[in-house]
């Protein structure tokens, strides 16, 4: 018996138990919802980026997506400095959908599982830095979808407080750990599309880099630290 309890099994199963301890206290406590701005009062001006278009999202769509808050915007940039107008601009569409508590069945939808369904097929995905002024660059994911002859470029992560993640799996695990550390489960789904011009994919992924560029650190004043 004492030979069981100093074995590896043994070890695993009593982090299991605490883990699931841990996770049946944090479901029992109130869940600590921090407040944050809404969405829509985000600038319709970020850096030299300007809204040329406010997007709308059906009901059906909404009551699939749960999302306590989404923003859907194209924003646009210019020589001409009036883009929306001219047409001369290159334009970006940014979607944010909020999410002030996980545990009651609530949760972002993968665009990788979203956009196949509206007909759009991959070709390529994997993840890329961008360095949007902090420490050390973000990882995002980039995912190159096509719709005939269409071709977008598309960026994704999830946020959670100041935390950048990439990964499914690992954003679920770390919902998992705020959950049992800071009893909230708060998270938000970022996802910026951009169109290739010309099949230019060098061209749209520096677009829509800069772009990241020009509203992340405002965006995070929207979401709940």
């Amino acid at each position: 018996m004492l030979k069981f309890l100093n074995s590896r099994a043994a070890r695993i199963v009593t982090v299991l138990l605490l883990v699931q301890a841990a996770l049946l206290y944090s479901a029992i406590r109130p869940e600590i919802v921090p407040p944050s701005r809404p969405l829509d009062s985000v600038p319709t001006t970020l850096g030299s980026w300007q809204l040329a278009q406010t997007g709308v999202i059906e009901q059906e769509v909404l009551d699939v997506l749960k999302a306590d808050d989404i923003l859907n915007r194209v924003y646009c940039t210019s020589a001409t400095g009036d883009c929306a107008k001219t047409q001369q601009g290159v334009a970006a569409n940014l979607f944010v959908a909020s999410f002030r508590t996980q545990r009651n069945g609530k949760t972002p939808h993968s665009p990788k599982n979203c956009l196949p369904g509206s007909g759009w097929v991959p070709l390529s995905s994997g993840e890329m830095p961008i360095d949007v002024g902090l420490a050390a660059p973000i990882s995002v994911n980039r995912y190159l979808i096509a719709y005939g002859s269409q071709r977008q470029l598309v960026l994704y992560w999830y946020q959670s407080r100041n935390r950048v993640v990439a990964n499914e799996y690992k954003a679920k695990f770390w919902v998992m750990a705020d959950a049992i550390r800071l009893n909230r489960t708060d998270t938000a789904l970022v996802r910026v599309i951009v169109p290739l011009v010309d099949r230019d994919e060098a061209q749209a992924q520096a677009t829509a880099t800069d772009f990241v560029k020009s509203f992340y650190s405002t965006l995070l004043d929207y979401l709940p630290s």
